[in-house]
């Protein structure tokens, strides 16, 4: 479809909705039944990956006939929202599920490491080394360059609504940590220190779902391991159309992939599971995320246009607007189903995302290439400890914040690397790829051994929190090309101040101006399907509570 195309498609859609004074939720009867007759209601989670709150007040102001512009002006928007710390996508969606923070959950990014743990395809448990990457990525996939990620599906990827509702018989057990107890593979699900919104809900026996990008999101399934019926996951850096590409390195290929998630929700409103092959009835929770705005504020330029922001970081270039319009005309289809099936008066929509994008401003831009730090870190250790047989970072996550896991916890080693990281100034490159001179590691803030621990609300003895967290300076972005101009995973204002809006349903409209996270959206969820938030360990343990304004 071409873009002019999706514009009039989302334009006809949103302005059907805004044309009443309750969005969707003033169309007409609710023919929507459970197996025993009764009526029920519905959460549908949309998470637009890398979307800000700026973006969306942008979006509306240009466009005040979108869909976006529908939800935002005829529910509850929350205007200072923040999403997690760490702001990965990982702990971001496992926060709008669980209610908790990364420190609590035991999630800190999609890749980490673990003290605890052996190394993925130990067998001799009773004489292994303790500590392993844990990398609940496409690495953990059975074929991470296959769409259906190894399930063998012919025709891909025509044929990926094909693919298993249940993601876990796609994953590799040889690529995953073992656990020194039990000697066998630390699946995701099992990995999670709380319950999910999809343990509660199902234990009810009540329908789940959700569709996101890798088959490891299958974490989301909490403690039961089984509490999502229906977990579409196609795997989004798996080889796609355009040869020696995965789908996140051209935003068109990136809204195709998007495209498949978005059929199988459709297939979902219709009351199918997300192939669309099979009536089961329309879930009480499902939904999805998009990676189009992502990828379009990431990329320096995909299809001929220019990524990321113009010079004032609030307006969006040519493909980020694009992908606004994209992800508009998709939501503007969603919900045109809703209403078409008869369901929108009892479903609640509820709009967020895992994480921002930082920076915006082009000039903010400083690429700094971190493994020459890395190594000169480790370098520096081993001349002061020359009995040291391993370098002292065992492992490292760096993307706009940095996060390390060293092999010696002590608050020595915490604090050594710190004042390292802290001397270090050299030369990146800004947005034209010049040379661009930085300080300190590209930091404005380090926390160490106990220090971060506390920082992210983790026990101090937690095996799986980072030794080290640098906050970074607004534009440091970590990489050793030139490929990407933003990032996420850091602490800055562009990496969590995320959009927040919950609509239809029978929510009465009203602007919120406290602040609030994303962690608020999981109680939320209960609470509009009429179950009680404090069955999730987040809220029982930590107080977490619904959104303000939000009514079971």
């Amino acid at each position: 479809m071409s873009r002019k195309s999706i514009r009039v498609a989302a334009a006809v859609g949103a302005v059907a909705l805004a044309c009443t004074a309750t969005g969707i939720a003033s169309a007409g009867p609710d023919n929507d039944k459970d197996k025993g007759g009764k009526d029920k209601d519905h959460v549908l989670l949309i998470s637009v990956d890398g979307m800000h709150q700026a973006d969306l007040a942008w979006y509306i102001k240009q466009h005040p006939n979108s869909a976006l512009a529908a939800m935002a002006n005829n529910g509850l928007q929350y205007t200072h929202a923040q999403t997690t710390n760490p702001s990965d996508s990982f702990p971001g969606m496992v926060a709008q599920f669980t209610g908790a923070t990364a420190g609590q959950s035991g999630v800190y990014y999609d890749d980490t490491f673990n003290h605890d743990l052996l190394p993925a395809g130990t067998t001799d448990c009773a004489h292994a080394t303790k500590g392993a990457e844990v990398a609940m990525t496409e690495a953990m996939d059975k074929d991470q360059t296959a769409l259906d990620a190894g399930q063998g599906l012919s025709g891909l990827p025509g044929s990926i609504l094909g693919m298993t509702g249940n993601p876990a018989t796609v994953l590799n057990p040889a690529a995953m940590p073992v656990d020194p107890a039990t000697c066998k593979p630390v699946y995701p699900s099992q990995y999670l220190q709380v319950n999910s919104v999809f343990d509660v809900l199902h234990a009810a026996g009540k329908l789940t779902a959700w569709s996101d990008k890798h088959p490891a999101y299958s974490i989301l399934e909490g403690k039961s391991g089984n509490s999502i019926d229906d977990l579409f996951t196609p795997e989004v850096n798996s080889n796609s159309p355009i040869a020696g590409q995965d789908w996140t390195k051209d935003d068109k290929s990136t809204q195709q992939y998007d495209g498949y998630k978005v059929q199988a929700v459709l297939n979902e409103i219709d009351g199918k599971d997300h192939s669309g092959a099979k009536q089961v009835g329309v879930p009480a929770i499902f939904g999805m995320n998009f990676q189009s705005v992502s990828v379009a504020q990431k990329l320096p330029k995909s299809d001929g246009q220019t990524g990321g922001y113009e010079a004032d970081g609030v307006t969006p270039g040519p493909l980020l607007s694009g992908a606004l319009d994209y992800v508009d005309g998709q939501l503007a289809r969603l919900l045109a189903e809703l209403k078409n099936k008869g369901v929108d008066k009892s479903t609640t929509v509820i709009l967020s995302a895992k994480h921002g994008q930082s920076p915006t401003k082009p000039a903010d831009l400083t690429r700094i290439d971190d493994a020459p730090i890395i190594t000169a870190l480790n370098a520096a250790w081993k001349a002061k400890h020359a009995d040291a047989k391993q370098d002292l970072v065992a492992f490292s996550v760096d993307d706009d914040a940095m996060l390390l896991w060293l092999s010696d916890r002590s608050q020595e080693a915490a604090d050594f690397a710190k004042q390292f990281l802290l001397a270090q100034n050299g030369t990146g490159n800004d947005i034209n790829g010049n040379a661009k001179a930085y300080t300190k590691s590209g930091l404005t803030d380090v926390h160490a051994g106990a220090d971060a621990a506390n920082y992210l609300g983790a026990p101090a003895n937690d095996p799986r929190h980072p030794d080290l967290v640098g906050v970074a300076q607004v534009g440091t972005v970590y990489t050793g090309g030139k490929g990407k101009i933003a990032e996420h995973g850091g602490a800055n204002p562009a990496d969590r101040d995320v959009p927040l809006v919950v609509f239809g349903g029978g929510v009465k409209k009203d602007v919120v101006n406290d602040a609030v996270t994303t962690t608020q959206i999981a109680p939320s969820i209960l609470k509009l399907l009429d179950e009680n938030p404090d069955k999730l360990d987040a809220a029982k343990r930590h107080g977490v509570r619904a959104l303000p304004g939000v009514k079971g």
